[in-house]
């Protein structure tokens, strides 16, 4: 039963990031801030569109629950390690990379927006809090239900 108690939490949690994003739009009547809702939307798809193209992977990794986790991991193992040791196709480093540009931009656009003065910088605020949440949701998703993973230091879950 704590699976589905979790399933509500982060569904809690993800509705409460969706709504900073709303209201940093509704309260200072200024719209923009919503393009970030598109990053969270596009942001799973090169994975998943990529990902069906290599031969070496099946779909069977390229959820859409995982799509975003996959790539934040992969980012990461590029910075600290630069090896890229799952000898991976073309297509799927390609997938990878697009759904990287499109998570930093999902956390950078309202930076930007603010900085050009186009939204006020509470907006951006409230804006930044979403996407934390938003994201943070999606990436937590995975830690409760792969424990083991995580254990055993294989970050990228797998089903079975």
């Amino acid at each position: 039963m704590a699976g589905l108690k979790t399933i509500i939490g982060l569904a809690f949690v993800l509705a409460i990031g969706f709504l900073f994003v709303i209201l940093s739009c509704a309260l200072y009547n200024n719209w923009w801030p919503l393009l970030v809702v598109a990053t969270y939307v596009l942001a799973p798809l090169p994975n998943e569109i990529f990902g069906r193209c290599s031969e070496e992977h099946g779909s069977e990794l390229w959820n859409d629950e995982y799509a975003i986790y996959i790539s934040l991991e992969y980012l990461l193992q590029l910075l600290i390690n630069f090896d890229n040791s799952d000898n991976s196709s073309s297509f799927t480093d390609a997938g990878r990379f697009i759904t990287g540009i499109l998570i930093v931009t999902g956390f950078c656009l309202p930076f930007v927006l603010a900085h050009a003065e186009v939204i006020t910088v509470p907006a951006m605020i409230m804006s930044i809090i979403g996407g934390v949440l938003v994201y943070g949701t999606i990436g937590s998703r995975i830690f409760p239900f792969n424990e083991a993973a995580f254990i055993t230091g294989d970050c990228i879950a797998r089903l079975s």
